[in-house]
Parts: structure tokens; sequence; C-alpha cells
């Protein structure tokens, strides 16, 4: 089902969807990377909602409730908090509250503009038989990113009526998925005036303080600027009345200005104040001003991101919108922060960051941000090395064991076979710092932080296998792979690689830092209490892991027995059992052969140099059928790998499923919030997949294809301080530098010399274009 009309910079809900809407709030979220909200009504409504307004690193650790507790588990399940609600109006229209839950609105339309960050509805509406129209825009600034606004206007089209305006703050919120219904705050200060009002609240145990702030003026249809005509509080809220009468053809227009602040970044004692001054300001530049500056930044963003697909506008779509809501959730410039599986468009999963940042999100911020913006993604992760090691120590195992879910180090994922079991999580950013050095050349970052996290993921790798001298090998015994529709399974063949990788990668970087900085490199040894000898046994472990096949098939085995279950294919199941996450029961699913998402795959395509093109077809054609795909991860790892073996067809197919899983709804579960980190993965099915880009030996690679109904791929994509501009056509590639210093460049295997003055224009190679 189509849930938006198709357009290049829009998403569009054209008439009103009751039963969708939470679908609609969560795909016209807004966001700047500070705070966001989901795409929810400013005025009264009565119908199926979810109000979500959201402040970047604020949490609370709601206890895990349990009866089975086991040594180890997580203290407590982290939840992203549903804060103030800082965009909402009361609307009364001759003393009628304006609720499209009770009262339908005709020409409704609902349009995020992804090229300038604006949330816009219009509609019109009845009262008494009378018609007005309604024209309400939104954003929160990407420029000054503690301030937002609102711009609400109401038009008489055949009547006089009298309009209220009843801008206010509400800080009497709950989350959706606490448990019995427990409100998270406490200590709510409520204080204002006629001219500003604000609410400041404190979370329960963590003890974030965040202060919100508004303040509102309306222009009547004589451009009259009206103050407000009276000012009141109560518990958890605070509102402005402002009241207008209009004759027919005449409007009246309300400016809401709010701000957000916290006190992770800001003293607590100057919280208010900081956001009445916030507020003030944005007030008096006002909306028009904030707006520009906030679309300019937007502009900017979009120079050194942006896809352009000629011929497919559903693709183009697709594209620009998960481009769109990686930028509004992670923004970069602040290392305490992560990507969030919601972002600020939902609840569902809690926790700040999965593996997702380091294997998938990390190679998007790399070509479309300032190098320190990944690099910031690393530091996140070297800051709560400490809480990594008690992690593993929990679970009595050396090293560290990075969480699955954390907001501050701490393992806070309450489901025992991924708390415990799907430990491959360490080998993901143990490969994000590879892929970063890598596409930087910033090997001094394995002197800075790099080593200490690789030494003591590698402690963990080998204390967590084990040796079988009847096989003479090295084994990893219970564990969850990426597939997670099997749980506590032998010899996963992604972790087993993955950690034997690890290995050999930071005895690399061992031999990198020695060479570099011997002091540096004892410092780092004697931080924590490393004896040479331990890496004579990561050797060993290297050259012996086990990595089971299936022989006769000469594919890579997923884990040992996965060929004892009944082996059948996706197109074998009757449509009304997908997905199979909400027709299945869990028993079922974990006995099916049927995986969720790329599990050898994923590892192929990490490790994509190991393998030549037959080997990833075998193991492509016989996984790809057996793959529901109910991972938001899973379509953009097998359409890369489908593109590079000449399945075009499919990689293309597999590409719409990945750029338009929230859009269409693939999985029925958009209302609950986006798939931000798999949204990433989509931006390298184009980058990587179509482009046909790689990097090795500091040097960009090109190898590209056209989908057969595309009549040109442009993108856009940093590279070590360059902005180059990749253009792909029907008969030629060609890649331009905007700026940066001259670089060696390889397209179908031949090496070119690109710089600004030099364009590379090669002729298209159609025999890639060949299922």
């Amino acid at each position: 089902m189509k849930y938006v009309i198709e357009h290049p910079w829009q998403i569009i809900e054209e008439g009103f969807h009751p039963e969708d809407n939470r679908l609609y709030e969560s795909l016209m979220s807004l966001g700047n990377g500070h705070m966001g909200h989901r795409g929810t009504f400013e005025e009264d409504y009565s119908g199926d909602t979810l109000q979500g307004s959201y402040a970047a690193g604020v949490y609370y650790p709601d206890k895990t409730r349990v009866g089975w507790w086991k040594n180890g588990y997580p203290e407590y399940f982290a939840k992203v908090l549903n804060g103030t609600n800082v965009i909402g109006i009361h609307v009364e229209i001759d003393g009628h509250t304006v609720d499209l839950g009770k009262t339908t609105p005709d020409n409704f339309t609902r349009v995020l503009d992804m090229k300038e960050g604006c949330l816009i509805r219009t509609f019109t509406y009845k009262v008494n038989n009378k018609s007005f129209a309604f024209n309400i825009k939104r954003f929160v600034s990407y420029d000054q990113v503690e301030i937002g606004a609102v711009k609400y206007e109401i038009k008489a089209l055949d009547s006089s009526a009298s309009i209220k305006f009843t801008p206010y703050l509400d800080g009497d919120v709950r989350n959706e998925d606490a448990n019995y219904d427990e409100f998270f705050w406490e200590n709510c200060t409520e204080h204002g005036d006629n001219s500003v009002g604000s609410i400041s609240m404190t979370t329960k145990k963590t003890g974030f303080t965040v202060s919100a702030a508004m303040k509102s003026k309306m222009v009547s249809h004589n451009d009259t600027v009206e103050t407000p005509m009276s000012f009141s509080s109560k518990s958890k809220y605070v509102e402005h009345v402002f009241e207008t009468n209009l004759e027919s053809g005449q409007s009246a227009t309300l400016y809401k200005f709010f701000s957000l602040v916290t006190d992770r970044d800001h003293l607590f004692d100057t919280l208010e104040a900081k956001a009445n001054k916030q507020v003030d300001t944005a007030y008096s530049e006002g909306f028009d001003a904030l707006h520009d500056a906030h679309a300019s930044k937007w502009a900017e963003i979009w120079k050194e991101a942006d896809i352009e697909i000629d011929g497919d506008v559903a693709a183009q779509q697709g594209i620009r919108f998960n481009i769109f809501h990686m930028k509004q959730t992670y923004n970069g410039e602040d290392p305490r922060l992560n990507i969030g599986p919601k972002g600020f468009t939902g609840e569902k999963y809690g926790g700040s960051t999965y593996w997702d940042t380091e294997a998938y999100c990390i190679p998007f911020y790399l070509s479309t941000s300032r190098e320190e913006i990944p690099r910031n993604l690393l530091v996140y992760r070297y800051n709560h090395l400490e809480k990594a090691i008690e992690n593993a120590a929990k679970l009595g195992l050396k090293g560290a064991l990075y969480p699955m879910v954390t907001m501050n180090g701490e393992e806070c994922h309450n489901e025992w076979e991924i708390t415990f079991e799907e430990i491959h999580r360490n080998a993901a950013i143990a490969y994000g710092i590879f892929n970063y050095v890598r596409y930087t050349g910033d090997s001094d970052y394995l002197i800075e932080y790099g080593l200490d996290v690789l030494l003591n993921i590698s402690r963990f790798w080998a204390d967590r296998v084990n040796y079988n001298p009847y096989k003479d090998c090295y084994m990893m015994l219970g564990v969850t792979g990426p597939n997670e529709y099997e749980n506590n399974v032998n010899n996963n063949w992604y972790s087993n690689l993955m950690a034997s990788w690890t290995l050999e990668y930071t005895l690399e970087a061992i031999e990198y830092v020695k060479d570099k900085d011997q002091k540096a490199f004892d410092k780092i040894l004697a931080k924590y209490n490393f004896e040479t000898s331990e890496f004579t046994t990561w050797k060993s472990i290297t050259e012996k892991i086990y990595l089971p096949e299936i022989e006769e098939l000469n594919v890579f085995a997923q884990q040992d027995g996965y060929m004892d279950k009944e082996q059948k294919l996706v197109s074998e199941l009757d449509p009304s059992d997908l997905p199979l996450n909400q027709k299945w029961s869990w028993d079922r699913i974990l006995r099916s052969c049927f995986i969720k998402q790329a599990d050898v795959l994923q590892g192929i395509f990490f490790l994509s140099e190991r393998y030549d093109l037959d080997t990833k077809r075998r193991n492509f054609d016989f996984y790809e059928p057996r793959t529901v795909h109910e991972s938001s991860l899973s379509p953009c790892v097998y359409s890369i790998i489908a593109g590079e073996i000449g399945y075009h067809n499919k990689a293309y197919e597999l590409y719409q499923r990945s750029a338009r899983l929230d859009l269409d709804n693939y999985n029925n579960d958009t209302d609950d919030g986006l798939h931000i980190t798999s949204m990433a993965g989509t931006w390298m099915s184009v980058v990587y997949g179509f482009g046909g880009f790689s990097t090795a030996d500091g040097k960009p690679k090109f190898n590209p294809f056209l989908p057969e109904n595309w009549n040109g791929l442009n993108f856009h994509m940093l590279f070590r301080d360059r902005l180059l501009v990749v253009s792909i056509d029907k008969n030629t590639v060609k890649i331009d530098m905007v700026s940066g210093e001259p670089l060696n460049i390889e397209v179908y295997g031949n090496t070119y010399d690109l710089s600004v003055e030099t364009s590379v224009n090669v002729p298209t190679d159609h025999t890639r274009a060949i299922d």
C-alpha cells in the first residue's frame, strides 16, 4: 500500500486518514540533533495519536521487571522520555474547540518539506456551517538548535467569527511504554507572565532537568500585533490566551516560539533564564528570519549529502527521506550523543545506540559530514570503555563487552537472548574503527583512542571462545548472530568470523602503534595490565577459528545445525503468514529455517575483499530466498551484494524495500516510529551498491551501474577533505571534484587523476547491467 504521494522533495498526505494518523506522525517527525517532535497536530486531537517531544540524551532507567532474574541481567531498561509538549495550541472558533477527531476537515494536506526541514498542514474546517481555511507551518531550527517555531493561520472564508488561540506548555505527559502508566518526571515548576511562560521538570532517578519556554504573538487581519490577553498556570502547565474577531475574508495568525534547554548543556541554576532568553531572542528575530536561517543550514546539508535519481520519483523520494531523517537525528556536534534506533520519532526500543551505529551509520557520516562527526561516534565508545569492561565482568569474562543497548555505557536491554548472547556487537565497534581509519587516513586515532578499545574487545573474544582439542580449533558456543530468529546457537559463522577478524586487525593496530609511538603503546598496555603473551594466543585463534560450512553446497553454514531444520523458501510461505514476527509464535520461528536479516551475507559484506564473486553468488543464492527481511537492516546489505554479483533487478527491488521501508510500511510498524539506523543502510545501497563505491590504499574506487528504469544517478560525497560529485547515466560515468586537493581515483579498475580543474569521464560499463 502506498501511504504517501510520490514527490522528489516532499512527503505528502493528501486527505485526512485518521486510521493511519500515527503512521503519518512518524513519517513527518522533525528534529535537529538536540530535540525533536513527532508530526502531531498543534491543536486538540481526540483521535488516535502518540504525542511525542524528545530531548537528546535525556532518559529514564525504568526498572527491569522480570520473574526470571539471572546473574548479569541488566538492572534497567533505558526509556527515551516523552517530555513537555511545546507545540500545543488550543484553538476555538465561536467557542467551538477545533478537533479533527470530532469534525472531519476538508481539503486536508500534511506535508513534510525535506528541502527546508519544515512541516506544513492546510485544511478547511467548518463550524456551524461557517468555513475556515487553516495554514500551519512548523520547524525546529537547525541554526539555533534549542529553538523552534509555529505559524498558525486561520482565515474566515464566508462569515464572521470569534477566534481564540491558547498556546501552552504541557508537562503532564506519559510514555506510552511506561510500566503501569508511571510518570517519569518530578519537581515540576511553572513560571510566567503576559510575555513568557516556562516549565522546568526533572527526571526521576537520573536527575536530568529540562526547561521549556514559550513566547507568542498574534497578527490580526489589519496586521496589528496583539499581545496575550492573559497568562495562567497550574501544575505542569502554562498558557497564554489571545482573542480576536474576524470578518469574512480576514485572517488571524499566531506565531508561537518555543525553546528547550537541558542541564546537559547549561548549569542547572541558569536553565529557566536561558530558556527565557532563547525564546525572547527568537521572538525578536521573527518567524521568517528564523526559518530562512534554518533553511540555509539545510541547503548546506543537501549540498554535501544529496542524491539525485533521474527517472524514478519513488526511488528519489525514498533516498532523500532517509538522508533527511539521518541528518535530523544526529548532527555530530556532541560526542556524548549517539544515534537512537527511533531518533525523535517514537519511544520503541529505548536506548541511544545499538550496533547499528558502527555497522551502518558510520559509513553514511564518513561520506556526508566533516571527519570529526564520525570520529565523535567512535569517541563515544571510547568514553564508555570502562563500562564495557564492567559489562564483561558481570558475565564472568575478561576484556570489554559493549552493550547491545545503552545510554551511558551500561547494558540496558531486557531480553536475555540479546543481552547475553548477541555479542557480535563487539565486532561492529572494531569494524567501525577500521572503517574510519581506512576512509579518513587518520591512523593516529589508533594511538589516541582506538587501540584501547581494540585490545579490550580482543581480550573478550579470546576469553569467550573455547579450544576444542578433538578438532584442534577454536569455537564459540551459545550465541545469537545478527539473525535474531536463531537463539543460543553454536558457532554462528558471522560471529566466529568477525571475532577472528577483530583479533587480526588488533594485531595489525598493535604493530602500527608500536612503530609510531612506543611510549604511548607501553602506556596503553600498562593501563589495562596486558602481557604480550596474550597476543600469541590471539594469533593462534585467528589461525584455528572454526568457520562452519555446508560442504555439499559449497556455502558457509549460518551456524552448526542449520541444515537440521526443514529447508523451505520464503516463496513457499502463505502471504498471510507474513510478517512472521506478527503471525507466528516465537517457538515456531526459532524452529524454522527462515532468516530475519543478513547474517552470513553481513560478514561477506564487511569483508568483501576476501571473497570472489562466485563465493558471493553461491551464498546469496542460498540465503536470500530463505530471508524474510523482517529486520530493517536486512534489505540494504542484500541489495549491495546483489548488485555486485550482477543481480541488478534484485538489487533494485531490495533497494526500494530499504528506501521505502517506512514510507510504504512494509513491516506494519511505522506507527511506532521510523527505523532511523537502517536509513544509513539505504544510503549505502545507492553509493556502495549502484555507485559501486569502495576504498583501499587511500583511493576511492567506483564500479557503478544504473538500474534499467533510471536515466541517471548523481551523488555527492566527502572524501578526505574533498567534495566529489559522481554522475552516472546510460553512457557516461563523470566524476567532478568541487573542492580539495588532487586525488587518484579508480573507475572500473582503471586509475585516473582527479582535481578541481580536471574531471574524470569514463564510458558506462554496460556489462555490469546484465542480470
